[in-house]
């Protein structure tokens, strides 16, 4: 059996942590190595645990030798940041664009990224605009497989509690059948599980999946 490391940066936030789950269940990948910033308790067999300073490139290049794909869901929100734009780029895109770099620097050439619908480099929106930036850093540093995911809404669990998004909930949901498939909220398993059926299909170039595609992946 060929030996296939997963590495995941982002793992405790909502698609995070389904895709940690479904990646530990899965025998195509032998390894499964968590970037973190602090410590987890977490236990399993198939399980690495990286403690990465993400401002020391060094570090970072170490953490990610042997990795066969990379599975970036790392993002922050205004509230975590305290409104500090500065920062909230450097987690969002500083860090999914430095890792796709080092990933292909140190022999990754698989990336695969949680996006959100209507990114847009052009756009009035800080979050939108922020996300089509990132697309547009990681389309230029040249990947044999990019895989970009733009969710809409996304329904699940989460560790924390974010206002605007349960609000979002409340109301879309209801309503959600008159909606465009487009923009129909959807789960964040099946975000989780539409990642790596995307990522075995081990295509050259880059794609672009929004709500109809990643349906059509958990089928």
């Amino acid at each position: 059996m060929n030996e296939r490391t997963a590495s995941l940066i982002g793992a405790t936030g909502l698609i995070g942590n389904y895709l940690l789950q479904e990646l530990l269940k899965d025998d195509y990948f032998t390894t499964v190595r968590l970037l973190i910033r602090r410590p987890v308790a977490l236990s399993h067999p198939k399980l690495e645990k990286k403690l990465v300073d993400f401002n020391d490139a060094e570090s970072f290049k170490l953490a990610l030798e042997g990795t066969t794909i990379i599975f970036c869901c790392i993002g922050t929100t205004t509230k975590k940041v305290k409104g500090n734009k500065e920062l909230y780029r450097k987690i969002d895109f500083d860090i999914p664009v430095n890792t796709a770099k080092f990933g292909k620097e140190t022999g990754c050439e698989t990336f695969v990224f949680v996006s959100s619908l209507g990114a847009n480099k052009n756009s009035n929106s800080f979050y939108l605009k922020l996300k089509g930036e990132t697309e547009e850093a990681l389309k230029s540093i040249g990947l044999n497989s990019l895989y970009i995911m733009r969710p809409s809404l996304l329904l699940g669990k989460r560790k924390e509690f974010r206002l605007g998004e349960k609000l979002a909930e409340v109301f879309m949901v209801p309503v959600s059948f008159l909606l465009p498939a487009k923009y129909k909220p959807v789960d964040g398993m099946k975000v989780a599980k539409a990642m790596i059926v995307a990522a075995k299909q081990e295509k050259k170039g880059i794609f672009v999946y929004e709500n109809r595609e990643i349906k059509n992946f958990n089928k």
